[in-house]
């Protein structure tokens, strides 16, 4: 059984406006530090940014109007806590404490991901999917059922009706689509706004490809200032995840549908 939610659910508003603050940041250094926490709806985006790197805020409200169309943006940075920033000082090192469990993707999980997607082609507007065994629900905003119908016939489809969904309808915030994002993986915290040097960005990225490659679970922990994680220095493993976000096309993109 397993929940995913598209792009333009208000929480996934909400994480790719956190992850294109965090690119923003990265364009400026290789290595910043920041953490970035969103609250979007009903025409405000509220964003609060603890960061080693001032943003201009020109490019902040740039970003968040790409992703979320216009909103009043009501944006608060603030430096980074001294104790953390001194951590870091020297050498990377984990940048905080967390619990990390990688799980492999089982072939339901896999194919409710191919049907989000495939759904989110044709309509870019809020949708929620789950699939259970042989049970299908698809709530796809801004699409007539009737068409749905005809592609996915044996589905449940928009229970109360054809809707509009979106940032007008509901409020999203960072981090709340953990399930649609992990799937069966576990974290203490959460994988959207915050960069490289935080275990949880690294740390689950790299449990998670590692339980992809040997085919069961594989479970961590980590205390702040470790410098390393399941015999390998943490740099290492925060180049593991520098590359795979490098891949994916950034923070941002990486904030679009999570791990999988």
């Amino acid at each position: 059984m397993i929940e995913k939610v598209n792009p333009k659910h208000p929480d996934k508003i909400a994480d790719r406006i956190a992850g294109a603050i965090v690119d923003l940041a990265y364009k400026q250094e290789d290595n910043p530090k920041i953490a970035v926490e969103v609250l979007i709806g009903h025409g405000v985006c509220h964003i609060i940014i603890e960061t080693s790197i001032f943003l201009p805020i020109e490019k902040i409200k740039s970003a968040v109007l790409r992703i979320a169309g216009n909103v009043d943006v009501d944006c608060v940075q603030v430096d980074q806590d001294a104790h953390l920033a001194r951590n870091q000082s020297k050498k990377i090192r984990c940048g905080d404490n967390g619990i990390f469990k990688g799980v492999p993707l089982t072939d339901e999980q896999k194919t409710l991901s191919e049907i989000a997607r495939k759904i989110y082609e044709k309509y870019d507007s809020d949708g929620k999917y789950i699939l259970n065994g042989e049970k299908l629900i698809i709530c796809q905003s801004n699409a007539p059922t009737e068409e749905l119908k005809k592609e996915y016939p044996n589905a449940i489809i928009n229970p109360l009706g054809d809707w509009t969904g979106g940032i007008d309808v509901d409020t999203g915030a960072t981090n709340r689509k953990l399930g649609s994002d992990m799937a069966d993986s576990v974290t203490g915290g959460g994988l959207h706004g915050k960069d490289l040097s935080k275990a949880d960005v690294s740390v689950n990225i790299y449990a998670f490809l590692k339980a992809q490659k040997i085919g069961k679970p594989v479970e961590l922990c980590c205390a702040i200032g470790d410098d390393s994680i399941d015999g390998k220095e943490y740099s290492e493993i925060v180049e593991i995840a520098r590359e795979y976000i490098s891949a994916i096309g950034g923070f941002e993109k990486f904030a679009e549908w999570g791990l999988y």
